[in-house]
């Protein structure tokens, strides 16, 4: 058995486990848990929780029931990691689409009406995941109602050594790519202009190991609260998400994913803001407070990609919490988001 089919059972028995149905969805094979898609209503909306670097959909197995027990669930692999295809086009437009479509045709098989009404969701992403809801916030998507985001740490750094430092994983892809001038903010994000050369880091990450190099960026992401950490390691998500990477297909998607990430996203996000394209629904931040929190307010970096009017809520993890605030800190996560959804009129 290789070490991604393996990863693959561990993760499709845990989620089974917390009341998901597996189900590999639509020509893109996009790998999708889901339950009670059959209730969705305007005060029921789907939560889709995508995913972010260099995970899988495992990533939200403490949170999943620390949510409403009754909310319709759309838990995906992103297309090109855990047990998901990879996609001829890895912006996250294209990714986001794969993910909206396939949720579409599971709803479909769900429910028993014809109805044609659009499907209300609430898009929750951690990281890449959260860039995938960014995007498809700002697009939108035929017979999808967003209506609301939250953005878990929204991309990270690299440097492990001076925490206090890292400040761009909460900002929009241009702001982070703008950052490179600063000398000190590049070395702590190399990674970003590393992975999108796609080839080159696809042959050294794999000559590396890809099992040891997600291993190492996710001690170097995460926080310093030992609490935190116990609970991201639980359920050996170490060795799930390392045992992923060790498919070269895996490393190749998610360099690729990095190489849309330096192109196609930022000439989007251009447009966007020269056509004032902006987040039109209500955003929650999620994000660690003693990281970016100690640089930045991070809500006034937002304020300009959200349409005038638009609320913005933070919530600010404290004690610690790094960039995996959705297991380090599940239970503060679960209820920021619970607490938003209710202002957001949807049952709790």
């Amino acid at each position: 058995m290789s070490a991604s089919v393996s990863a693959i059972k561990t993760q499709d028995a845990k989620l089974k486990d917390l009341g998901l149905s597996k189900t590999t969805v639509n020509a893109e094979q996009v790998n999708t848990y889901s339950r009670n898609l059959g209730s969705v209503s305007e005060d029921n909306p789907v939560l889709v929780l995508i995913h972010g670097y260099p995970q899988s959909a495992y990533l939200w197995r403490h949170l999943i029931p620390l949510l409403p027990s009754n909310a319709p669930l759309f838990v995906p692999d992103l297309p090109g990691y855990g047990a998901s295809a990879p996609i001829s086009k890895n912006d996250k437009l294209s990714a986001g689409n794969a993910i909206l479509s396939a949720l579409q045709t599971q709803v479909k098989r769900s429910v028993s009406s014809s109805s044609s009404s659009p499907i209300p969701v609430v898009l929750i992403g951690h990281d890449r995941g959260a860039r995938v809801a960014h995007r498809l916030t700002v697009s939108g998507f035929g017979g999808i109602n967003i209506k609301g985001v939250c953005l878990i740490d929204i991309d990270h750094d690299m440097s492990s050594s001076d925490h206090a430092d890292r400040g761009r994983e909460q900002v929009p892809t241009i702001t982070q790519w703008k950052a490179s001038g600063r000398v000190k903010e590049s070395v702590g994000f190399f990674h970003w202009a590393f992975l999108a050369n796609a080839k080159l880091a696809t042959d050294m990450i794999t000559a590396y190991g890809g099992g040891k190099w997600v291993a190492n960026s996710i001690e170097n992401w995460a926080g310093t609260n030992a609490n935190g950490l116990r609970s991201l390691k639980a359920d050996d998500s170490i060795a799930v998400y390392s045992a992923f990477f060790e498919d070269r297909a895996i490393v190749e998607a998610s360099c690729k994913d990095y190489e849309a990430g330096a192109t196609t996203d930022v000439e989007l996000q251009e447009q966007d803001q020269k056509e004032g394209r902006k987040i039109k629904v209500p955003l929650l931040l999620v994000y660690g407070k003693d990281y970016i929190g100690k640089r930045y307010d991070v809500p006034s970096e937002w304020v300009d990609w959200v349409q005038e009017g638009v609320e913005i809520t933070d919530h600010p993890l404290g004690n610690g919490v790094g960039h995996f605030g959705a297991e380090e800190a599940p239970k503060e996560s679960a209820d920021a988001v619970k607490a938003w959804l209710g202002q957001l009129g949807v049952s709790v």
